[in-house]
């Protein structure tokens, strides 16, 4: 694990709202180290030689090609990297593990089946079973000689995980749990060795079983037929009686929800690094076909329209990206502190996880809307052959869409992100009541001017303070308002979470440019100020549009107009050229002919 940075032992999740960053204790993606960096460069490369090239077959479902994939994935250790080598894993740090998912992530339904595997499919095993159950099951999976999956889903219960019918009870000579019902859209399905299945002990305990493939009473359905990710396995799971051994019983009996929710914590980061590989290799297509498509007896990308296009696509690559790895290293600095404190390494993964679920959230709903903003512009830069199966660009499209929806929808992560903060504050996790009160005692009080002298980016850091403090009056006053039927006004609850979501990345941004102005210079890192820039301009814009909605709805009167004035306030940033500066972004993507960061 990584070396702890200043702050992490003081460090809460969701405590960005509330106190300031350094850029210094900050981690970017230019601080990889060097096996990082060379670790993601063997997920590219097995990308380029092994998958690409049969992108068709695996579409096709050709039997054993996905399952032989993953296999040689294994075999260069791409599936165990964070897994402990006592397990057959190499015990890589959570940021290699993290780039991993991303190095993998432009891979389509390759990506989707490896990170079923060595997610759902392998986690609550490694996290949460006993002694035995691991040292039978990890070191197989590890390798990819096993492949794995993971049953939650049912035909009446998505998001209402815990409203799963399916059963288990004890056979009558007390060795195994009969399971019956049914489970759906199961990723890998078709062809895992194991998998991690959730039923109801006695109808009403929620509890996780380990079913292996050939179970007595097990079996699966044929292939769906989906938009999208039509090389991923799915199939749905059927038990009738299924004799599953007592053994196999994962964690403890009515605990089933402890690990479903815990693992969908590190999934939905995990998501955004694969959801981000991609965006970078539809990127990439993008580019690749604006250089080489000429309509008016010149090259597409010449054209305005074009270029402001492919910024913007640049432009929240690297915001996600930014966000994801400062995020990713908390993650890491809090795993390695659990550890420090005598954790075992299970606990100390999970505890980290959680303790930064808030993020967790957030990094699913932007990195996957990154993703599908980019695959929907590169198929319009591709015009009507965007439309063609022929160019690769419509299948990214379509296998996109689903990650809107899966490791919770995106409205749920939404619901979730500010759930979570309001529920920590109540339990005095984190102190918002305090800066909440100074807010709404500013709103009183004459604005700063400020005193016409400025450090560098004391504007962006002036602006992101109040971007926060945007957040806080509004959620502040919706909680004071609406009391125990804010849960009810989810419309209210998703602008929160978007001003929260668009100050984060706006912050993380600035935080980077920061550190690369220290270590570089600022004249080194014109292109980043531009990206960065135009975030942070165009993130003012819908915040103000969020806080405004969000006020509308619950405010009135005299409340109402001062707290307008207050989101008026608290979103204006300086004037700022976009159109130059995303021509100026463009300019270096068709220079280099491919995203550069």
């Amino acid at each position: 694990m990584s070396t702890s940075t200043q702050n992490a032992q003081s460090l809460k999740g969701g405590e960005w709202l509330i106190k300031e960053a350094s850029p210094f204790e900050t981690f970017i993606p230019e601080d990889f180290n060097e096996e990082q960096k060379m670790v993601k460069e063997m997920c590219l490369s097995f990308l380029e030689n092994e998958v690409i090239p049969v992108l068709d077959r695996i579409d096709q479902l050709e039997e054993g090609l996905m399952p032989s994939l993953v296999a040689k994935a294994g075999e260069q250790g791409l599936l165990g990297v964070s897994m402990p080598e006592d397990l057959g894993g190499l015990g890589k740090d959570f940021i290699t593990s993290t780039l991993v998912n991303e190095g993998l992530g432009g891979g389509f339904s390759f990506s989707v089946a490896v990170s079923a595997h060595t997610g759902i499919g392998t986690l609550p095993i490694l996290y949460f079973g006993t002694e035995e159950q691991k040292q039978k099951y990890v070191p197989k999976l590890a390798t990819g000689e096993w492949k794995g999956a993971y049953g939650l889903t049912e035909p009446n219960s998505g998001s209402d995980a815990l409203g799963a019918k399916t059963t288990a009870r004890l056979s009558e000579d007390g060795k195994h749990y009969l399971l019956n019902g049914q489970k759906v859209w199961i990723t890998n399905g078709g062809f895992a060795d194991v998998y991690t299945v959730f039923a109801k002990v006695d109808g009403n305990q929620f509890t996780a079983f380990i079913v292996e493939r050939g179970t007595e009473g097990f079996t699966n359905g044929p292939e769906e037929h989906k938009m999208g990710i039509k090389g991923s396995s799915t199939v749905q799971l059927y038990f009738q009686d299924a004799k599953v051994p007592v053994e196999n019983v994962l964690g403890e009996i009515g605990k089933g929800h402890i690990i479903a929710f815990n693992i969908l914590n590190i999934g939905r980061l995990k998501l955004c690094a694969a959801a981000l590989g991609g965006s970078r290799r539809a990127l990439n297509t993008s580019i690749e076909y604006a250089l080489t498509r000429e309509q008016f007896k010149q090259p597409i990308s010449n054209f305005g329209a074009i270029q402001h296009k492919l910024a913007e696509m640049a432009i929240q690559t690297w915001v996600c990206e930014t966000a994801l790895y400062r995020t990713a290293k908390w993650i890491d600095d809090k795993e390695t502190e659990l550890v420090n404190s005598g954790k075992p390494f299970n606990e100390a993964l999970l505890g980290a996880a959680e303790e930064f679920a808030i993020e967790c959230a957030m990094l699913k709903v932007y990195g996957s809307e990154v993703l599908d903003f980019v695959v929907d512009e590169g198929v319009q830069i591709h015009g009507g052959n965007g439309y063609s199966d022929e160019y690769i660009i419509s299948k990214a499209y379509r296998d996109s869409r689903i990650n809107r929806i899966y490791e919770g929808t995106n409205e749920i992560n939404r619901l979730l992100t500010v759930d979570m903060v309001l529920k920590r504050a109540m339990k005095g996790r984190l102190d918002l009541m305090g800066p909440a009160m100074s807010v709404q005692k500013e709103l009183m009080s004459i604005p700063d001017f400020g005193s016409g002298e400025e450090e560098a980016f004391s504007k962006e850091l002036k602006a992101i303070a109040n971007f926060k403090k945007a957040i806080l009056m509004t959620a502040g006053a919706a909680v004071q308002k609406l009391m125990m039927q804010i849960e009810h006004e989810q419309e209210i609850l998703m602008n929160i979470a978007d001003m929260a979501i668009e100050t984060f990345n706006a912050e993380s941004a600035l935080l980077r440019v920061m550190k690369l102005a220290e270590s570089k210079g600022e004249a080194a890192i014109q292109y980043e100020m531009d990206m960065m820039k135009v975030y942070l301009t165009d993130a003012a814009d819908k915040i103000n549009k969020y806080g405004k909605d969000a006020v509308n709805a619950f405010a009135s009167g005299d409340e109402q107009r001062m707290m307008l004035l207050g989101i008026k306030r608290f979103t204006k940033v300086e004037a700022y050229n976009t159109k130059d500066a995303r021509r100026r972004i463009a300019a270096k993507l068709i220079s280099d002919g491919r995203y550069p960061y």
